[in-house]
């Protein structure tokens, strides 16, 4: 029998102090920390977001390197005079409470800074604001322990001073220990759109592939102004688009608690970084990713094929005979990394084999003007 592959019900199936610089590790005449090796995705983004040389990147990594292990020796040697620390310019500056310790971190190598309060003390205030977190309102949007200003510093929308000054008295801290910082933030989780996930619109189906501002998927998913959850049943995002029958594409519009990045779930505990949708050939070997069976693997038969399903016919499709089953709807097709498709319908199942068809990704990209995020 052939079916699509979604699990939706209308559907056949699922749709301040000292200062002395120092270089970190030794005196200020020591040779500089040989260069790190650092990964290339990782030097390239440095290199990028942080206006940095390929030398520059590899030096402050082995440098601040440094200043983490001799961060965590003075920690421990410190004790309760220890007051935080942080990096400036790849240079280690260590608070504390006394001159003793002050010479100690430079006798290490780093700068010493001399402040009133420990860490231990700021660590209690966050603490107290911590267990009355129910008391904070929605006009508090976090506080943090902050080793520079040696306070803690509480962040509040503008004009909401004195609800911020409410919340440190019902915490019952010193507010001359909280600094209170005015921000225009409201912080909230991220989740990652990921191929072959599952989301869920009143049945459940998987995503297709990250595009600019949401994701494709299949048609018989979902119509216009459908709203989606994603595999955590958090709000997702809207149906913009879908066509079906006729064709079997659709795509995803994403809210701010998303974000798309150019992935597909391999399910072995890990994902495919997708590079481009270069159309592969009949014969070649194709494999897709849907929520219900996960990764499944076979030979990309006959393109541009009629499908004639209980709800209508679909034309151009991609047949293949790799299996699928409720609920793979909408996932993602690829060979090698490249996009292929997503997953219409078919017969048969993962447990003694099958044919699927997909919705070739190209033209529905074509069709919403929509861009592929790639990697």
């Amino acid at each position: 029998m052939r079916r699509t592959l979604s699990t939706a019900v209308a559907l056949t199936v699922a749709t301040g102090g000292l200062t002395t610089v120092l270089a970190i590790g030794g005196p200020a005449s020591a040779a500089p920390t040989p260069a790190a090796d650092v990964p290339a995705g990782m030097l390239a983004a440095m290199e990028r977001d942080l206006g940095l040389t390929e030398s520059q990147a590899r030096q402050r990594v082995a440098d601040e390197a440094v200043a983490a292990k001799t961060e965590q020796q003075l920690r421990k040697q410190l004790g309760a005079g220890f007051a935080g620390a942080w990096v400036e310019n790849s240079a280690l500056v260590v608070a504390v409470t006394g001159d003793r310790e002050a010479a100690a971190v430079r006798a290490a190598g780093a700068t010493a800074k001399v402040v009133e309060r420990s860490a231990a003390d700021l660590d209690s205030t966050k603490s107290k604001l911590d267990a009355k977190s129910g008391a904070a309102g929605d006009a508090i949007s976090g506080w943090h322990v902050d080793a520079k200003s040696n306070s803690v510093v509480l962040l509040a929308d503008p004009g909401a001073t004195t609800a911020a000054a409410e919340f440190i008295k019902a915490a019952g801290v010193d507010a001359a220990t909280v600094d209170v910082v005015t921000v225009e933030e409201s912080p909230r989780p991220l989740y990652d759109v990921v191929g072959g996930d599952a989301y869920y619109m009143g049945g459940r189906c998987s995503v297709g592939f990250s595009v600019v501002g949401g994701f494709v998927t299949a048609g018989h998913c979902g119509t216009v102004g459908t709203p989606t959850q994603g595999y955590n049943n958090v709000a997702q995002g809207t149906f913009q688009g879908s066509s079906f029958p006729g064709e079997d594409m659709g795509w995803v519009a994403t809210n701010s608690s998303w974000t798309t990045p150019p992935l597909v779930n391999n399910y072995a505990g890990g994902t495919v970084t997708v590079t481009g949708s270069a159309e592969a050939s009949e014969g070649s070997a194709i494999c897709r990713s849907g929520s219900t069976t996960g990764w499944h693997c076979g030979t990309l038969q006959v393109k541009n094929s009629t499908v004639n399903y209980p709800q209508g016919t679909v034309y151009g499709l991609t047949r293949t005979d790799v299996c699928a089953e409720p609920g793979d709807s909408g996932g993602s097709w690829l060979t090698g990394t490249e996009a292929q498709g997503v997953t219409s319908g078919g017969s048969g199942n993962c447990s003694f084999g099958g044919t699927t068809y997909y919705q070739p990704v190209n033209p529905i990209l074509s069709a919403y003007g929509l861009t592929l995020v790639t990697g």
